[in-house]
């Protein structure tokens, strides 16, 4: 099946275009970024409404002002949540949607607060003043303000959580195209979470194709059985197919499959980087991968203790080359590197520390010079002169 074989080739890139701005930007509205890409979105709504539900399941609703592609739910992989949101801000951001539906389509910021903690009351969920939860509310609310949900009329939610008043604008138009779990049909938060995850009208393919579309890397270990002799059989097929519709080139290997987006359009997380985590991250590759086995594992287990013992050993190596606020907390450097390789599917918390993909062998560097501790004392070689004021001379 082919959704592109009877467009001409420009149409044929524009909705290739389209479908990977959907996918990077669920909700694409006129006045948010790539905004301007949503009348060629329109213009090709049919043929990208039937490319998302062939292919992956997926809904698309384009109207003039917005387009919203209803993807499926994670499940219990929370590396696909919204980096600057911690679960106490997802936590206040369902409790703020619950708001809006009944507050109109204005309101004080001060009032919408109070609404939120006495949503919050009543949900049993203790929320007290302070900086850490108002921390966590600002975050939901400035996300709803990036999405276009709420406006800023006049004043602004402060980034600093400091409480200031301000005249909030609620485009219900949006709000209510937010939400894609079948809210109606859940009778817990758990089962919202499982029913959010359902695989599509095709099952097994597309619960497949989506995980290659959502995520970089896919394992056969980590696939169901069926799941994964699927996606082997389907190798080639899927390859071509993915990078027609997409743009997403795959690698096969024996271990699973990992599908890149050349133009890094599409990951929401970059590695290796250029922060103090990020190069640790990288250069303690090579002593988490180690394995002397004929056959490795797609993944193999690395006690904590391990990766603590990596990144002190870098820090001690190179001290001149990190950030201060890291080389002075061991803890939090080791906590963060090991969310980034987990974010980034190299690393899964398992019962003995660590599992570590195999796939983390793609990233392996070569350090461009030698530990600054392990340098030896410079040796001064006294210069030994290569003539004498009294050799011999040839005197005419």
């Amino acid at each position: 099946m082919n959704h592109l074989d009877n467009l001409s080739d420009i149409d044929a890139a524009n909705v290739v275009r389209c479908a990977r701005t959907l996918l990077r930007r669920p909700l694409l509205r006129s006045d948010g970024p790539d905004g301007e890409l949503l009348s060629l979105v329109y213009r090709h709504r049919a043929v990208l409404q039937d490319l998302f539900a062939g292919l992956l399941g997926y809904r698309l609703v384009v109207e003039r002002r917005f387009a919203r592609l209803y993807k499926s739910g994670p499940g219990h992989d929370d590396t696909r949540g919204v980096l600057s949101m911690s679960p106490r801000g997802y936590a206040y951001l369902a409790l703020t949607l619950a708001v809006l539906t009944g507050i109109g389509r204005q309101t004080l910021l001060s009032r919408l607060v109070a609404d939120i903690r006495s949503a919050a009351v009543e949900a049993g969920i203790d929320a007290p003043d302070d900086v850490t939860e108002r921390r966590a509310l600002t975050a939901a609310l400035r996300h709803l303000v990036s999405l276009g949900v709420l406006q800023e009329t006049e004043g602004s939610v402060a980034q600093d959580v400091t409480p200031q008043e301000a005249l909030i604008t609620i485009d219900t138009d949006l709000l209510g195209q937010l939400v894609t779990g079948p809210v109606g049909e859940a009778q817990s938060p758990a089962h919202l979470v499982e029913l959010a995850a359902r695989p599509g009208p095709r099952g097994i393919e597309h619960a497949v194709r989506r995980k290659l579309v959502e995520t970089p890397l896919v394992l056969y270990a980590d696939l169901p059985d069926d799941q994964a002799e699927w996606l082997r059989r389907n190798q080639r097929k899927e390859t071509a197919l993915l990078e027609q519709a997409f743009g997403l080139y795959t690698e096969c290997r024996v271990e699973g499959v990992l599908a890149a987006d050349p133009e890094d359009f599409l990951t929401d997380l970059s590695f290796p980087g250029v922060s103090t985590v990020a190069r640790i991250a990288l250069l303690a590759l090579p002593d988490l991968v180690e394995d002397e086995s004929e056959d490795p594992p797609a993944r193999h287990v690395v006690a904590a203790e391990r990766i603590r013992e990596v990144c002190a050993g870098l820090v001690e190596d190179y001290p001149a080359a990190w950030s201060k606020q890291f080389t002075d907390d061991l803890d939090r450097l080791v906590a963060e590197v090991t969310e980034l390789l987990r974010r980034m599917g190299l690393a899964v918390p398992c019962e003995d520390g660590w599992s570590i993909s195999a796939a983390a062998h793609r990233w392996l560097p070569s350090p461009d010079g030698d530990p600054e501790r392990e340098q030896p004392e410079p040796v001064v070689v006294p210069e030994v002169p290569s003539w004498s004021l009294f050799d011999e001379e040839n005197v005419s």
